[in-house]
């Protein structure tokens, strides 16, 4: 059943057409990806579908009783009112309290907001998970969202795309996060050129089938110039003997990719990084940190050793005010550790890109501002201008010249790193660079980044940019440490779930807990489990002190490891063998870390 039509539809903002004459429809059920650059009428599009505007010509029907719950990028909250008014308006609450979706909801988007906090106190990030959850309370046919992943963590993500899924309503979503488009989508529509071109499938399959299409366009091209080239001809030479005419083969999708090398040379591009940095870029020894400054606020860091060798590509992964921000500006010199010491490489040239934005003049150009830095930079083998690298992250033409205080806060943002890669660091600390880009720059930006030969560590909700610019993830999990994750992203989602799954059951069987009040009267509560006696304690902490002792002479191993391959800087299979190696060393150090935490557990301690 077709719940919403386009029929002809146009719309321009000034002088520029954003769409033209643009029919299609959606049907119940639809779970649909929009997709393309900034300012070609993503949010146009969804507005016109969601009835929040109306077309310059042509018809948008919606069917009859349609409800259709619309997520705009900018919220409507009443400053006075609750998030409990906003979120559950008049329902009692015996009822939303029963209701297990609205719990799961609430649990997820809201489980650190106060419900009887006033819209007018809250964060633009909880005021915009508020506006959220308000919309996926409520029962809708079709739900549209501009950007909802905004202001999530990964684990926030994850649980949205599930619950997009399960839903039955149709869904229309704009999104950059390409990961959640894979998730959750079934379709994508591209908005290009005042048109919308669709694809089945969802950003894996888009990408495909756009190159297909590029593929089959570039040859019908080059056989148009042939026709050319050959009627040029017989105007000159008459009519030329019969020729056999060419024949193309359409290929297979995966043959598309099928001898396209890796990202990133990594050994060359560890070479690289070793020639410029040395043997040590970071040494964190014995470090503890607090978000707050020295004894304030939540424990980030316990006493912790880790080491940043050159080359390494690091993605940084915890919840919202796990401290990763702060172990970044621990690593900038922009906070001090309450003890320990970090060791700074003497060759270190550092770029921090934070998540406030850098102060620009506003009167300068765009150009330059860029090449007041540097006119000229060399990224792997090639050399870019600074107008060169601005056409690259979407400054395209006259977009060059634009004055600074006319940028929004994603053109800011991208100026900004752009300053900071024209800088030639060869140390990048990245937290949340992907805020405000749309996929084609985030394309530019990663494959920037696969020639950029130097140590990295990001911070990123976004997974697809995290899994793809890094080599391997390290995790903030609470406890003071920091995890390797030798399954990235999804590593670090089971074990959060096996970790709140361990706390529920903690909880449940703590005395006055909900679930020991609902044993009835007369029945017996399942015993809890007894200590350890006084003799396997004894041996446990034996076999703690032995697991530490492993993980020291691991730590020693890492940073021999990271000194030979500085040494073997020129010498690729060497390089090659040390960093199997040193991975191999990382995932049993991962091994006797769990082993550890395991056991510590067992113990209480």
């Amino acid at each position: 059943m077709n719940l919403v039509n386009l029929e002809s539809v146009s719309h321009a903002y000034g002088p520029k057409p954003l769409l033209a004459q643009v029919s299609l429809g959606i049907e119940a059920g639809d779970r649909v990806g929009v997709v393309g650059r900034n300012g070609d009428g993503k949010t146009t599009l969804i507005s016109l579908i969601a009835g929040t505007l109306a077309p310059d010509s042509g018809r948008v029907t919606h069917n009859r009783g349609l409800r259709v719950g619309h997520l705009s990028q900018g919220d409507r909250l009443d400053p006075a009112a609750t998030v409990r008014q906003i979120v559950l308006g008049d329902r009692a609450e015996h009822e939303w309290a029963g209701d297990q979706a609205v719990r799961e909801i609430l649990a997820n988007l809201l489980g650190d907001i106060d419900l009887s906090a006033r819209a007018g106190e809250l964060s633009g990030g909880e005021r915009r998970r508020t506006d959220l959850a308000r919309l996926l309370i409520e029962d809708h046919d079709l739900v549209v969202l501009d950007e909802p992943t905004n202001h999530l963590d990964i684990e926030a993500i994850a649980w949205l795309a599930a619950h997009l899924t399960a839903r039955r309503s149709a869904l229309l979503v704009v999104t950059h996060d390409r990961w959640f488009l894979d998730a959750v989508c079934t379709r994508t529509w591209e908005v290009v050129g005042g048109t919308v071109q669709r694809y089945e499938g969802g950003y894996a399959a888009y990408v495909l089938a756009k190159a297909e299409r590029a593929r089959i366009a570039q040859a019908a091209e080059e056989r148009r110039q042939n026709l050319m080239r050959k009627e040029i001809a017989w105007l000159r030479r008459g009519p030329p003997a019969r020729t056999s005419k060419p024949k193309f083969r359409i290929d297979a999708a995966q043959a598309l990719i099928a001898d396209e090398p890796p990202p990133r040379d990594t050994v060359e591009l560890v070479r690289f990084a070793a020639a410029r940095l040395g043997r040590t870029v970071y040494d964190l020894e014995d470090v503890t940190l607090h978000a707050g400054g020295p004894g304030q606020g939540p424990l980030v860091l316990d006493r912790c050793t880790w080491q940043l060798g050159p080359g390494d590509r690091v993605g940084l992964i915890g919840v919202n005010g796990s401290g990763k921000s702060s172990l970044l500006r621990l690593l900038s010199g922009s906070v001090v550790p309450d003890a320990g010491r970090v060791v700074r490489g003497r060759t270190v040239r550092l770029a921090h890109l934070s998540q406030e934005l850098a102060e620009l003049d506003p009167a300068r150009r765009v150009l330059e501002t860029v090449e007041e830095v540097r006119k000229f930079i060399q990224v792997g083998k090639r050399e870019w201008t600074a107008s060169q690298l601005l056409e690259r992250l979407g400054f395209r033409g006259e977009a060059q010249w634009k004055v600074v205080g006319d940028l929004s806060g994603g053109e800011r943002r991208r100026l900004q790193l752009l300053r900071l890669l024209m800088d030639d660091p060869n140390v990048l600390l990245l937290d949340e660079p992907t805020n405000d880009l749309d996929i084609e720059t985030l394309n530019e930006l990663e494959d920037l980044l696969d020639a950029w030969p130097g140590t990295l560590v990001l911070v990123s909700h976004d997974r697809y940019f995290l899994e793809r610019v890094t080599d391997r993830c390290v995790a903030l999990l609470g406890d003071g440490r920091l995890s390797m994750l030798p399954g990235g992203v999804e590593e670090y989602l089971q074990r959060r779930a096996a970790g709140a799954a361990l706390t529920a059951r903690a909880a449940a069987a703590a005395p006055g807990s909900t679930v020991a009040a609902a044993t009835a009267p007369g029945t017996a509560a399942p015993a809890a489990p007894a200590g350890p006696s006084a003799k396997e304690a004894r041996e446990a902490r034996k076999e703690l002190a032995r697991l530490e002792r492993r993980l020291d002479q691991i730590t020693g191993k890492e940073a021999t490891l990271h000194a030979a391959m500085a040494e073997a800087a020129a010498d690729y299979a060497r390089l090659a063998t040390l960093d199997a190696e040193l991975k191999e060393l990382a995932a049993q150090k991962e091994s006797v870390e769990l082993e550890w935490m395991e056991l510590a557990e067992r113990l209480g301690d």
